[in-house]
Parts: C-alpha cells; structure tokens; sequence
C-alpha cells in the first residue's frame, strides 16, 4: 500500500470570469469514425471525484495509461501542481475514494477470489490520510489481510475525528477514531432490528425489524423517542403491499423526520412524518411524472440539516433546487457549459394527463458534490452522446475543468438519445430510450436495429452516458438501438412495476415485441433486420426471444442470462421479505423448457466468476440447444463476475467485438 511514484498533472485550467461563457469542449478527431471496442475498455483518465468538507483538497481516481488505475489528491488552491499519488496494492484494484473527514479518505477496492469451486469478487475498504502514511483496514486496524469486516453507517459529519461503523465481526456499533484507530461501543447487534440510521446529532435513532402478522411478513420502522429516550414501533409496511416507508432524513427538528413512500399513491413521494404524533403529515415533495427518491440536506454549521433540494427519478436522476445559491448556481453552470434543451412530450402512465418538460439536448449538468460552506462544488457535465466531463467551481464564478472521463473516445460518430413513449397491444404506454444513428453519416433510415431490455427486472434505463457501449457502440455503427422499460421496470410508478406481475415472456415480452413494431411503423427500423441484446434479466428475455414465434428477430443474444424462472424464485426466496414482496410477480415461461421451439440463431456469453447467475444457467440452455440441434455461439469468459464492477479489464472489449462480429456474420441470412 505504497503510494505510487508516478505524477498524473490535471488537464489545462479553464479560468472563466464569470459564467456566461461555455467552457472549450474536448478536442475530438476531425473524421467521424466509430469509436472501437478498446476506447470503452479502457480505464477512465478520471472519475469518482470528491471534495473534502472544508473543501481544501480534491480526489480522484485516475488512469493515466488506461490500464493502472491509482488515487490522486490535489489542494484546490493549487490545482497546477502534481498531486499525490496512492496505489491500492499489488493484488488489489482502486474502485473508489471518497472523503471521510477533512484530511482522511476512505478508498475501496476489489480483489479475486477463489475458494474451492467458489469464484468470485471481494469487496472491501481502507481508510488513510492524504499522503498515505497510514493505512487502517474497516476496523481501524493497520492489519490490511483482513476482509470487508465492517460497514459504515454514518461518516458523522460534526464530529471532527470519528465516524460510526457496524462491525460484521459481532455486529455491534462502534465509534472509530480514525486517527487513532480506537473504538468505542456505541451500539449492540442484534438478530431483531437492522438498518440502524442516525440522526443530525450523530445518534442512532431509527431501526427496522422484520416480522409477521396474520402469516404475512412485514416491515416494523422503530424509533428513540427524543423526549425519554425509548424506542418506540411507528409504522410497518407488509412486503406483498409493496408500499414501502422509508426514512429518508431527520430535520433540525428532533421531533420531524423525512420519508418516502408510495402508499396510496402511483409516484413516489417524501413526507413529514410528527413521532409525537405517530402521524404523517402532508408531502413536502413530488413529482405528478417521476418518483421522488430523496432529501439533499446542508452539512454547513451554520445551517446544518437544513433542505438544499431533493432528488427525483426523471429520465435521468435529478436534482430540485430549493436553495437559492444552488439554484442560481445550477442555472449558471447550464449557461456556462452550454446545455441546451429539447421539450418532451409526455403522458402520465397512470392517469392520462398529458404533459411537458424539457431535457438536455445530448448532455446535461449535475452538481454531484459540494464543500460545507459552497465555495468548492464538484461539476459533472454527461449525456448519451458526452462522455462525463469533471469541473472544479470555485467561488461561484471560476470553473476549472479537472479532465474527461474518456478524453480519447471520439464522439462525432455517436448516434442522438431521446426519450419516447409507445403503446404496447394492451394500451399501456411503454416508456423507452431509443438511440439512433447519425442520418449525415448514415442517412435517414430504416436501420437494422437491436433492442436492449435492461436487467433486473425491478430496475430501470436512464439517458445518461452508458460506460458499457451497448448503446453507442452499436449506434455510432448504425444500428438503432431501443432500451423499452417494459412492464415491470421500477422507477416510473406503480402502475407499469405492476403490471409486469407474473407475466414474464407473457406480457412483458410482448412490450419489447410492441417496441419493435412501432419502430418499424415509425420507419426506423428495418423490419428484416432486428436483433435483441440483453444480460441478466436481459438475457432471459433475448432467450425468450429466440423460443417465442414472432418472427421478428433475425437472432437474440443473451449475457449472463437465466434460463429458468425457477432460477429467480429460488434466489428471491431465500429472503423472508422478498418471499412476498417479489417471488409471486416471478411466474411465466422458463426458455429451458422450450428448446425445440427456438426459430432463430442465439449466440449466449456468461463470465465463470457470475455468483449472481451462475454460469450454469447458460450452460443448461446451451446443452438444450445442442440436443435440439439449433444454432448457436457459445462464449464463456474466465474471470468475469456478474456485475459491470466485476469485469476485468479487457471483458467490456471482448464482449462488444462478439456481439459485433455474431450480429454482422451470423444474424439471420447475411447478418445484420
């Protein structure tokens, strides 16, 4: 754990006077070629940048060559000069790095493992100072062999030397001196009660349990009283309701605390909740179109606690302004950087209502982190067709640009985003993400086109910049690309997550079907030349693709998929919760069970370091597919785990380079 002696120098300043004038983008080559597999493999120059609390000091990863990746910690007053540089250890690889407290960082990284027939990833994290001098495990230990034997609860922002941890040795609670490395009990473990939260003095005060009445599992939130100090049950959720209450934030008044729940509603909202009371007040935030999903509160001393804005999931996730510093400085930085915008016409799934707003046309602006006094913010400007790009704001007026995340990734040829809706054969309106080719470069259109269901299922797309290069890839090459969030997609109300219950290859399928159909009635894609691509629930569905007969798939490629629905409900029930809340939505058709029904070629990857979806589950279809004698690929690759944290380097070009070469060589007749 010896920092690295090798200088990484932060991109050229941009020193704007003011924010009227947008920054000089990234230099990008003159011609309009794709980029290749290798640009979206390799490691990012910078990414997950952070500040300290008092704002002196600005870390990040860093890749200079793409391939090593190490910490850097810069002054904010000096950001011409080197920075430090940490490594993360010989067999380690950096993952993250975060501030804990002015001059302590916490750094995460990941390591294979392999224990008997188990293969698989471990995570863990180490705290130090910014030089690197001394290096503690999760345990304050300087014992760096140790496992991830702890987490952390809370970095207790008003405490100057601790933070709160749960031990995984014990599962107490303890204070950690991060200097020290001592702990002091501050909270016992407990079989009963989980999910422990504190409040803005740095107390736990809230904790779950899990339950049952009636035979029916539920959620008990539990809470100390401020006034005798007693833990006290104030409300429960039963998982089968699927309306969950969840603490979000505790206000400067000991007796109001912040949640989210989507009880009674469509939309996810955040109320006031009176513990006095026991009473919920009424919403100090939603949206009538997205789920609201959190509160942004102040870590200043002056005003500490108190709301910046709340985040909400649009077609991205987003942040309200309610701070009028942030919101001025918000609409500064959309002048400075310049964002422009499209309107969006939409209608509410649930209601009907028909609606507007306006989205970044190719990019966007997020303020994802901030000094406690507001003088330093972290910038990110992204977007499907713009990779992130990481500014230092100081004083509210000078912008300082850190670097591109992939400054080499030529971005000419990348295809427009945009957020549409259609109906599926039902009437329900699907929302989706459709990308399409650039029409200089590749005309008008119709274009063969591949259909990329995300996983999951209980998840969702978002039109940001996607890292994996199944959209983009694909679009700077000339394939249209749609992204549908079928029934049963979280993240866009009640009404279309429900629908999605026990209809998996039922209707669920038939909204990625409806997807192809209204592209092709829209003149966008080529009837004849449509593919679908999915992984993990994805690649279930690319599997039923290939078993349904719709004809209209010239072939389907599935990664990391399951083969079996069974495979879902074994893994959902090994939770009480999950028992209820979703094992009963997963029933419907297993591909496994319909191998000689596949009418078109499948070509199927699974990494053999997958515990999330073992690589069994595409080696059962695999051996069904043989025995029926249909047309298949099959690629197995060493050491990748499930997870887009758990590739290895050189996975992410490996997987785009075959699904390119299956789609154009062994797509239907002639390819795709």
């Amino acid at each position: 754990m010896t920092p690295k002696l090798r200088s990484f120098c932060i991109a050229a300043a941009i020193s704007l006077l003011g924010l009227a004038a947008a920054a000089p983008g990234q230099a990008q080559a003159p011609a309009a070629s794709p980029p290749s597999a290798a640009d979206f493999d390799r490691e990012s120059a910078i990414s997950n940048v952070s500040l300290s609390p008092d704002g002196k000091h600005l870390a990040a990863l860093v890749s200079p060559d793409g391939v090593n990746v190490y910490v850097s910690v810069w002054r904010t007053d000096a950001m011409d000069k080197p920075p430090v540089n940490l490594g993360c250890g010989d067999r380690s690889k950096c993952m993250g790095v975060g501030f804990l407290k002015n001059d302590r960082i916490r750094i995460s990284v990941r390591q294979t493992i392999t224990s008997g027939s188990i293969k698989t990833h471990l995570f863990r994290f180490f705290t130090t100072d910014l030089e690197g001098k001394v290096w503690r495990n999760a345990l304050g230990s300087t014992d760096q062999t140790t496992g991830p034997n702890a987490a952390v609860v809370s970095t207790l922002p008003r405490d100057p030397r601790n933070i709160l941890i749960q031990s995984f040795e014990d599962g107490n609670f303890y204070q950690l001196d991060l200097y020290s490395g001592t702990r002091k009990k501050v909270g016992s473990g407990s079989d009963k009660f989980g999910g422990e939260q504190v409040d803005l003095k740095g107390e736990i005060r809230a904790r779950q349990s899990v339950d049952f009445e009636s035979g029916k599992v539920y959620v008990a939130q539990w809470i100390r009283n401020p006034a005798n100090e007693q833990w006290e049950e104030h409300f429960r959720w039963f998982a089968a309701d699927r309306e969950p209450k969840e603490i979000v934030g505790f206000s400067e008044d000991p007796n109001v605390i912040y949640v989210r729940t989507n009880a009674g509603r469509d939309k996810t909202a955040i109320f006031e909740y009176d513990i006095a009371a026991k009473k919920f007040l009424e919403p100090i935030f939603e949206i009538k179109l997205f789920d609201a999903s959190d509160v942004i509160q102040s870590s200043a001393a002056a005003n500490y606690g108190a709301i910046l804005g709340f985040a909400y999931e649009g077609e991205n996730g987003k942040a309200y302004w309610v701070d009028e510093q942030m919101k001025a400085i918000n609409k500064g930085l959309r002048q400075a950087l310049g964002i422009t915008t499209v309107p969006v016409a939409w209608t509410d799934i649930a209601t009907g209502e028909k609606a507007r707003f306006s989205t970044g046309d190719g990019a966007d602006v997020s303020i994802t982190d901030w000094s406690d006094d507001l003088k330093y913010l972290i910038v990110v400007k992204s977007g499907p067709r713009q990779p992130p790009e990481y500014y230092l704001l100081t004083d509210g007026t000078k912008l300082t640009k850190l670097g591109a995340q992939r400054p080499w990734l030529n971005t000419a040829a990348l295809g427009d985003t945009r957020l549409i809706q259609y109906p599926a054969r039902d009437g329900l309106l699907i929302p989706g993400f459709l990308t399409t080719p650039r029409p200089e470069l590749y005309g008008a259109g119709p274009y063969p086109t591949i259909i990329v269901p995300h996983g999951g299922p209980w998840a969702r797309d978002g039109m940001g910049w996607d890292g994996s290069g199944w959209v983009q890839y694909f679009a700077s090459r000339g394939y249209a690309v749609l992204q549908p969030q079928y029934r049963g997609s979280d993240g866009w109300g009640q009404k279309l997550w429900r629908a999605g219950d026990a209809e998996w290859g039922g209707k669920m399928q038939d909204d990625k079907d409806d997807g192809v159909k209204w592209l092709v009635a829209q003149g966008i894609a080529a009837p004849d030349r449509v593919a679908m691509h999915g992984y993990s629930y994805g690649g279930y569905a690319a599997m039923v693709a290939s078993v349904r007969p719709n004809g209209l798939y010239q072939c389907a490629i599935a990664g990391a998929g399951v083969a079996s629905v069974d495979r879902f409900r074994e893994l959902v029930n090994q939770s009480r919760i999950l028992r209820e809340l979703q094992r009963p939505s997963i029933q419907g058709l297993s591909p496994v069970d319909k191998g000689p029904d596949v009418s078109i070629p499948i070509f199927l990857y699974h990494g053999d370091r997958d515990v999330t979806v073992p690589i069994s589950e595409s080696e059962r279809f695999v051996g069904v597919l043989r025995t029926a004698g249909k047309p298949y690929k099959y690629l197995a690759i060493p050491d990748m785990g499930h997870q887009y944290n758990r590739w290895e380097a050189g996975q992410t070009a490996q997987v785009l380079n075959a699904v390119e070469a299956y789609l154009r060589t062994d797509c239907g007749p002639g390819g795709l």
